[in-house]
């Protein structure tokens, strides 16, 4: 399975997050905001398949921490979360960098599928505004 980090400073939604995780048999590399997540991907020397983070953190915030790791290891795969749709609208800047971005509250089967789908490396269905208006999202 993969190995993931996860920075997340919600203690619930980090606790929720490696659990599922673990379930499907991933390793899992737990950090609380940005800054520490940095430090944890230094020092795995950039081993990992896949970053899930949070966009809104203390330290450093998740855009900042996409940007750091997609320069320094572009390889790694990062999706990144919030529950704020102007934090979401932030992260379109980077669409050459991120795989996608998961909305908050998010289902167990959700995340699933999401880091499913960025570590198989399927392409993200975009939806355009007249299907989005159609479809009730």
């Amino acid at each position: 399975m993969a190995k993931i980090l996860v920075a997340e400073d919600d203690d619930s939604v980090r606790a929720f997050v490696n659990s599922a995780l673990l379930m499907k048999g991933h390793e899992v590399v737990l950090a609380e905001d940005g800054g520490l997540a940095v430090e944890l991907i230094d020092e795995h020397e950039g081993q990992f398949d896949l970053l899930l983070s949070d966009i809104k953190m203390p330290i450093m915030d998740g855009i900042a921490l996409a940007l750091e790791v997609g320069a320094r290891y572009p390889e790694v795969t990062i999706v990144l979360m919030t529950g704020f749709a102007d934090q979401r609208e932030r992260a379109h800047g980077l669409d050459a960098l991120i795989y996608d971005v998961i909305t908050k509250p998010f289902s167990l089967a959700d995340l699933v599928a999401k880091v499913d789908d960025a570590l198989a490396g399927n392409p993200v269905e975009v939806l355009s505004l007249s299907q989005r208006a159609g479809s009730g999202l």
